[in-house]
């Protein structure tokens, strides 16, 4: 089950595709085979998003509240600057093992953070600690306001398919509005739950299971094609 924020009503047409796409077990991958599995996963959803809104009456409202789309031959050095100082800001995280910052196809980016330090266990409480560490994203996707980021909760394969499902729901709305009370734009934000469904990791083993409980954000350029 997908939520969307009322708030982001240009987005409503891509829940259903969004909640078809399932990722395979990431069983055995290497840190570069999960890399893989993390920008196929996300990939695809944030497809869907830019399939559906290709063409809608939608996407010229959101042009129209971030000011403009980019031209094609900005997106490129735009997205990269963007990646820099994601890396830049946020490379005690990085080294942490805390945050992950990975380029998509399409010049899209990924960054990820893991549901062990971003939650109180078993809640969707932010834990205080990691509050800085979102001031740092919120700044920098303010920064780059001509983007469109997709939210997605995750979890391990541990419990009742439906609890972790609503669970990885609450967990990315939790992030989603720490973004837009620091003053990310409503209508540039999207958050879903994929429960147990998109594992990037064994869930066999504890340490696939700690990569498993995530929230990523997929952050995209709002184009004018």
């Amino acid at each position: 089950m997908t939520r969307l924020n009322a708030r982001t009503l240009v987005l409503s047409g891509v829940t259903a595709a969004l909640i078809s796409g399932c990722a395979a077990d990431g069983s055995g991958l290497t840190e570069t085979g999960r890399g893989a599995a993390i920008g196929t996963t996300a990939g695809a959803a944030t497809g869907a998003i830019i399939g559906s809104l290709s063409g809608d009456a939608g996407k010229g409202a959101l042009i129209g509240a971030v000011g403009g789309a980019l031209l094609g031959t900005m997106v490129g050095s735009y997205m990269e600057e963007q990646k820099r100082d994601f890396e830049r800001q946020l490379a005690p995280e990085i080294a942490a093992g805390v945050i992950r910052v990975q380029k998509l196809p399409d010049h899209q980016l990924l960054v990820g953070m893991t549901g062990a330090t971003a939650f109180e266990v078993d809640s969707d409480r932010i834990q205080p600690g990691f509050y800085s560490t979102l001031d740092k994203i919120a700044a920098i996707v303010s920064k780059y306001g001509k983007t469109q980021l997709t939210i997605s909760g995750h979890t391990d394969s541990t419990g009742a398919a439906a609890y972790n499902q609503t669970l990885s729901e609450r967990r990315a709305a939790s992030v989603e509005y720490y973004l837009e009370r620091s003053g990310v734009l409503p209508q540039r934000i999207y958050s879903a739950g994929y429960g147990m469904n998109q594992p990037i990791a064994s869930n066999a083993t504890e340490e696939g299971r700690r990569l498993n409980r995530r929230v990523d954000i997929v952050i995209m350029p709002i184009t004018q094609g």
